[in-house]
């Protein structure tokens, strides 16, 4: 090693000591990086016990203020089983650790920190289910699939193209011999459910028929898709106690429906996107099946959805007690 090369090396070493010297241990320094400020890394953040009780005083007394309180999953008298939603806090240590790597100028940099209700939806026992919470902007497409092939293509290429994912629900004697399309629609990102096997009126079948009628279904997406299911679709929404008894001993929640395409009549499709449109509200679920109307009219449904400033979403991430992102939340 050159004695130009040796010096260098030593002369940038003591340059690091006295910038930790300088700005505090090794340890404070390292977690600025971490935090990934420069202008931390670079400051004084030094603070005294004093100075440290201060700023939790002021972050404690805000943490107060910002508090949203979750809301319990609830038994509706006309939506019967509706989902909770999430409360949110400030994480008081996160908030005070950012606090003082922040440059002494900036604002607190508030970390917060969601609270799940005490009481969720798998606590509320075996109850339909017709919608999300009104709180949370989300709204979902049910696609409930027994036939209709010929519009899967162009119904999957309006979901991408507008980057939203669906629900689909399966009828099982369908991906049996569809398996091939079920998984070029789950290779999409989107969420694959039960739609019974043979599309029955479940409400008029036996007990272990209706057990049965789900079991199948349910054995076929976990062998074809590896799918673990939460939900089950009753065909043309005819259910019983019963039903929704049977799919939750199998952990499956009946989930039905907020507004209906009414697509198998063949309806022109502006006037399914005007139906839709009307009735929108924050937690909707809207059923549709792969027909020609749905094909048509998915692109403006999917518009009107986003103008009212809801995410679109699958029927799990609607029905789950979540928070959305406070930029949704907060749009008109």
């Amino acid at each position: 090693m050159t004695v130009r090369k040796a010096a260098t090396i030593a002369a940038s070493m003591l340059m690091v000591l006295v910038f930790v010297s300088i700005n505090g241990d090794v340890s404070q320094y390292l977690a600025s990086l971490k935090y990934g400020d420069a202008k931390a890394a670079s400051a004084d953040i030094t603070y005294s016990a004093e100075e440290r009780q201060r700023l939790l005083t002021i972050i404690s007394e805000e943490a107060e203020k910002r508090k949203i309180t979750p809301e319990d999953a609830r038994i509706d008298r006309v939506w019967k089983a509706i989902p909770g939603y999430n409360g949110v806090e400030v994480d008081i240590e996160k908030t005070l650790d950012a606090a003082l790597l922040a440059p002494s100028a900036n604002a607190i940099p508030y970390v917060f920190k969601e609270v799940e209700p005490n009481i969720k939806l798998n606590d509320l026992g075996p109850h339909p289910i017709y919608r999300g919470n009104s709180n949370k902007k989300m709204i979902s497409f049910m696609i409930n699939v027994a036939w209709g092939n010929e519009y899967i293509d162009s119904i999957l290429n309006t979901l991408k193209r507008e980057n939203v994912k669906a629900t689909f629900f399966l009828d099982g004697s369908w991906l049996k011999k569809n398996a091939d399309i079920a998984k070029k629609i789950q290779a999409d990102g989107h969420e694959m459910s039960n739609h019974a096997y043979t599309h029955p009126d479940m409400r008029a079948l036996s007990r272990q028929d209706q057990y049965n009628q789900i079991a199948k279904t349910e054995a076929l997406l976990k062998s074809t898709l590896n799918v673990d299911n939460k939900w089950f679709a009753p065909p043309s929404g005819s259910f019983n106690q019963a039903t929704v008894q049977i799919a939750e001993e199998q952990g499956l929640k009946t989930v039905l429906w907020t507004i209906d395409t009414v697509d198998w009549q063949k309806p022109p499709a502006d006037s399914i996107v005007r139906k839709i449109s009307s009735k929108l509200e924050p937690g909707a679920l809207i059923l549709m099946h792969p027909t020609a109307s749905s094909r048509d009219a998915l692109p403006g449904m999917i518009a009107a959805a986003k103008a009212k400033g809801y995410a679109v979403g699958t029927v799990s991430e609607t029905l789950s007690s979540k928070r959305l992102p406070a930029a949704v939340e907060g749009a008109d």
